[in-house]
Order: structure tokens, then sequence, then C-alpha cells
């Protein structure tokens, strides 16, 4: 019998049978199934298999979690299912066939404002704090702010804007660069356009709207003359611009000879996009985003304004697990641009919160059951954070009545946000940080909603949950070890004997595996490492290219095929996971090299994997490399030190 027979059994007919698998791949951790019908795949007992660590959908891909054993479980799915895996380049377009277009369109803009959304944060924050030491009356019984009694504050009100400036009044640049390295064209060129886009020499798009029309500066061309206006802020217009420069750079490339094409493609591409930016798309898009941002204000101050909040409130989770929440990103820009302020980005924050306390009441719940407890806490967490899709579809939605409730608490507290008139700076830190980026004068009302937010949803599912909640989730089901569980035990020892016999000198503590800054897990942009799902760690900035052993140990694991993660085993027991970087698994093995292999004992220090940093950036990855504890092994405390500058095989990271 293989070890994983009657798991991979289960997940066969879980997932709906092999005629439901349209392609199937794995990585370091994880398979990665293209399913023809999603909704057949049984969630609920797929997380109850023993070696599944959980489940959730990203980008069309369903993506079951495995852990350091995924290459010897997925070798004995696809035997025993009698199909062939595929690449994961493969599976990545089957996945793509698999959305339908609004998917495909929300998935793009997700991915265009990812690497834009950190800039955004920060910049809300920035106004934020601006707003309170220079906007709010606090001292002189009310009638002066700290900036006009301390030059030092006014110096840092002002200081501060340069950074506020660069990041909502240079928007554009972000906005076409995103795009153009999404769409895998020249960003530079991106990167150009946009501060076209924004130019100096032009009307800047905020004082537009306070000019008069004989003022607007125009280029006269004799027959033609066109607004000098810039497109400050704007996101619509930006957008539908790098788009332009996108499908012009790749006619070119297609239809111009390569000898000639580093002169011809930048020159043709370029020079029309800004035209035709300037021309057409760019008051287009204007025009469209100003509709949409008026529409959406027109909902939030209107007569129906307490209407329009309670079903926003009330659906926004439903929509975040759709993928269609990445457009109000680009709303509440809009929003900002407009009116100097968003009421919408403050319902967000608070059904983030609501969805969170939620959680929290099963953890109370749950209380007794250790499985469900290594899902609910963390989700819990994150989710009070602004990270709401562990929470979402590793607990609410498994169970339907959280969601629900935290559906309702979320509506209520929308309600209350939306009848004060709460008002955020910009887009913020979601969840219970949110309060930073709301005008100072509105806290006291946003805690109001926020107290809505935190006791209905927690209430309602504590009352909900005493009585749909079955017994074997309250305590944890209780299974009974089969004979194939109790003969693997019996041949696990054994092994562990025989190694603890051959093992190499015992260690307590783990070493750099890189040199560079050393990050806390919960830092890294991957949920299945910064949720801990696959253990508790630490990351590393690396600022060199080869990953060396922490300590004495041996290789249990080297991906083969990509060669971008191994796994070893230390002589007491524990476990560890190396992965390099953030889905290089998808480079195939393209700009690294494995120094080992299975089986192999290893020193602390010893080069284990070597890997190009400029292929891994040139392919739009992160190089973040995690460094996981998988199993404890016989460690009873495990100890991680972060925000250190760490030197390779030397630095002390980790004791236990």
């Amino acid at each position: 019998m293989s070890k994983y027979e009657n798991d991979v059994k289960q997940l066969l007919t879980l997932i709906g049978g092999k005629e439901n698998i349209d392609a199937v791949s794995h990585c370091m951790t994880r398979m990665r199934f293209v399913l023809n019908d999603p909704s057949k795949a049984n969630e609920k007992e797929i997380a109850k298999i023993p070696s599944v660590k959980g489940t959730f959908t990203q980008a069309g891909q369903y993506q079951v979690i495995i852990g350091n054993d995924v290459s010897v479980f997925y070798n004995e799915f696809t035997n025993y299912a009698g199909i062939e895996g595929v690449s994961k380049d493969a599976v990545k377009n089957a996945a793509q066939t698999n959305q339908n277009i609004a998917q495909r369109i929300m998935g793009a803009l997700g991915e265009i404002f990812a690497p834009i959304i950190p800039a955004l944060i920060c910049g809300g924050l920035i106004l934020g704090f601006r707003n309170i030491i220079g906007e709010i009356y606090f001292f002189n019984n009310g009638t002066a702010t700290l900036t006009q009694l301390y030059p030092f504050w006014m110096g840092v009100y002002n200081f501060l804007w340069i950074i506020g400036e660069a990041i909502f009044h240079l928007l554009p640049v972000g906005i076409v660069w995103s795009i153009t390295k999404k769409m895998g064209t020249t960003q530079i060129l991106g990167i150009v356009l946009g501060l076209t886009l924004v130019s100096p020499q032009l009307l800047n798009g905020f004082a537009v709207s306070s000019t008069s029309v004989s003022d607007i500066p125009k280029w006269d061309f004799g027959f033609i003359q066109i607004d000098m206006i810039g497109y400050q802020g704007q996101v619509i217009a930006a957008m539908m611009a790098g788009f332009v420069l996108v499908y012009l750079e790749k006619f070119f490339k297609k239809h111009c000879p390569e000898v000639i094409s580093m002169i011809v493609v930048p020159f043709c591409s370029l020079v029309p996009a800004v035209i035709i930016a300037h021309t057409i798309v760019g008051p287009i898009g204007w025009s469209i985003g100003n509709f949409i941002g008026d529409i959406v204000y027109s909902g939030l101050t209107s007569n129906i304004r307490i209407l329009f909040a309670a079903i926003f409130g009330f659906v926004y989770a439903p929509i975040v697990m759709t993928g269609l929440h990445h457009m109000t990103n680009a709303i509440d820009t809009q929003l900002v641009t407009l009116y100097g302020g968003t009421m919408l980005w403050p319902m967000i924050a608070l059904s983030n919160i609501a969805q969170g306390s939620a959680v929290l009441a099963m953890i109370v719940l749950q209380k007794k059951n250790e499985r469900a407890e290594q899902i609910n806490v963390p989700a819990c967490i994150s989710c009070y954070l602004g990270v709401t899709e562990p929470a979402l579809f590793g607990v609410n939605l498994k169970y339907i009545f959280p969601l629900i409730c935290g559906m309702i608490g979320s509506a209520i507290a929308a309600v209350i946000s939306i009848g004060f008139g709460v008002e955020a700076v910009s887009i913020g830190v979601g969840g219970l940080p949110g309060i930073l980026s709301i005008f100072s004068q509105y806290w006291g009302k946003f805690l109001l909603a926020m107290a809505a937010a935190i006791i209905v949803p927690f209430v309602l599912t504590i009352v909900v949950g005493k009585k749909k909640l079955p017994v074997s989730e309250i305590l944890g089901e209780a299974k009974e070890k089969t004979v194939k569980e109790q003969t693997d035990f019996v041949e696990t020892l054994s092994e562990n004997v025989q190694q603890k016999e051959e093992s190499i000198a015992d260690v307590h503590e783990l070493c750099a595996i890189l040199s560079g800054q050393v990050i806390s897990i919960e830092e890294v942009e991957d949920d299945v490492f910064s949720q801990k799902i696959m253990g508790d760690g630490i990351a590393f900035e690396p600022s060199d290219e080869i990953v060396v052993a922490p300590c004495d140990a041996t290789i249990s694991v080297v991906m083969d095929d990509s060669k971008h993660a191994c796994g070893m085993t230390l002589s007491n027991g524990m476990e560890i996971l190396i992965h390099i970087g953030i889905n290089t698994v998808h480079m195939n093995g393209d700009g690294f090299e494995a120094f080992v292999k299975a089986g192999d004992k290893v020193k602390r220090g010893q080069p284990l994997i070597q890997f190009s940093k400029e292929k891994i950036a040139k392919s739009g990855y992160s190089d973040t490399t995690m460094l996981i504890v998988t199993e404890m092994g016989n460690a009873k405390e495990l100890q991680f030190h972060t925000n250190i500058n760490a030197q390779a095989g030397k630095t002390v990271v980790a004791e236990f």
C-alpha cells in the first residue's frame, strides 16, 4: 500500500472525479487543479483529509495545500487517477480559459493594482497624519493646530507632502508602469508615457475644475488645438493610455524585423501612444472616471444613501470572493481625486472587521477543536488587519452562517458610517488599523461603526453557531486509527530510530540561509506563508544569490524541475522548508541551479541552491526567500530573530 493511497482516493472522489480535472500540476507545497466544474469540489470534506492542510482558489486554480511531501502525493495521485500532469504554465493557461470575461477583467485589474496598493496605503496613512497635525484644532481652546504652534511640526507637515504628492498626483505613472509589467512589454516606455500624463508643463488635473475653459493652455498646431491638461490622480484615463501603448508595442514587435526593432518599436509605440493619450483616450477616460465617481458619490450622498450603504455593506464580502472588489480601488482613487476623500473605503474596512469578528466567534465556539483553531486564529488576525481571504475561504464560507452573520454586521456598520458621513483621506490599511486613514473629525463616529462591526457579527455567530454547528465541529472529530495508520506509525517509529542512530550532530539553532535583511514571515506577500499555513518561519530579502544550509541536516526533497525549493530534516526530527521567491515555480528552473539532492547530508553553510536575482526580477516575481519550520520534531520552543542584517551561514536567526 502506498503512503497516501487512502488520501489520494478520497481527494479524487471529493474533487469530482477524473472527468472533472482539466489540468493538474504542483509546486513545492500545493497541488494545483483546473476543474471543469469547480462547484463539484467538496471543500468541506477535502479539508478533513489527513494530509490536506488547506484549500483555496486563486486565478482560476483550485489549490490543495499538502506540504513538503507534495511531489510524492502528486505522483501517487496522477498514477491512481490515470492522468498526466502538465507544466505550471499549461495549468495557468487552462485556468484562464476556465474564467468568464468578467473574472478575466477583474483578475487583470487586480494584477494591475496589486503592486500599487502598498504605495496607496502608505499615502493614505501619511495624509491622515498630516490631517491630524495640520487640520485639527486641538490647542488653545480649539483655535490652533499643532503646526501653527510649533515650526517643527509645520516642517514635518510640508515635508510629508512630497510623498503624498508623489503617490496621488503622479499615480498615472505607477498605473501605466504596472500595465506594461503585467503585459510583458517595455516598462520604461510605460514610465515615460505616465510621466507625459503628469508633466509640469500641463495644467494640473486637480486644478481643471476651478479653471475657466478660456484659461486652459493649449498646443496650437495651426489646424487644430489640443488642451494641455494633466491627468494627475486619474485612474481610468491612465489605464486606457497604458493599454494603447502595450498593444502598439506588441503590434510593431510582431511586424518589425528584428535587426531594426530596437530603434523602430520604441519610437513607433511611444510617440503615437502619447498622441492618442492626450487627444482621444485621455479625455474619454477622464469622462468615464468622472461619470463613475459621480454615480457612486451620488449614491453615497443622496436620499437613498442608507439603502445604498446597507446593500454595499451586505454584499461586499461576496464581492471579494468573486474578485470584483478590485474595481473599488479605482473608484476610491477617483473619489479622492474628485472630492478630496472617499466614503466608500470606510465601509470596506468595516466589512473586513465584521468578517473577522465572525471568525472570532468561531474561535470561541471551536476552542476545543485543535484542527479548526489552527485555521481560525491566523484567519481572524489577518482579517482584522485587512486581509480577508483566509477568513472568507477558510472559515466563514465553509460553514456559511458566519459569513451571513458577518454580512449583517457589515451592513449595520456601513449604515452608521454613511449616516454620519464618515470619510477617509484615501485607501488605507483595512480592518482595525483603518481608523488611521479616517479624517480625524470622524473618528468617534467611525469607532461607533467599528463597535457594530465587532459586536453584531460576534453575537450573531455565537447564537446561531450553538444551534447549527455540529458537535463534531465543536469538539473536533475523534478519528480512530486505521490498521494502515497503525502500521505507518510503527514504520515511522522504526525509521526515526534508524535515523537517530545514523544522524549527524544534534543542533539547537538555525543560521541565515542568505545574506541580507531578515523579515518576519507575516510580511511575505503570499498568504500560504504569511498566514503560517505551512508553519512558522522567517523570510530573507537577499543581497546574494547562493542559499546555504542553516545547520547540519539531511536533504529530504529538492524540486527537480523548478529547483526553487528544498526540504531538510534535522537530527531531532525537525523539518524545514526553504522556498526561493514567490511564484517562482512558474520559471520552471530557469535561473536556478541545485547543488544537492535528496538523501545528501549537509553541513551548516554548505551551498544548496544558486539563483539569479536578475532573472527572477525580469520574470516579474519577488526573490523574497522563506525559511519555514514545517514540523517541530523534538524541539519544544522556537524563537526567530527578525529585522536584522544577516550573513549567510554565520548569523543565528532561530534558536530552539
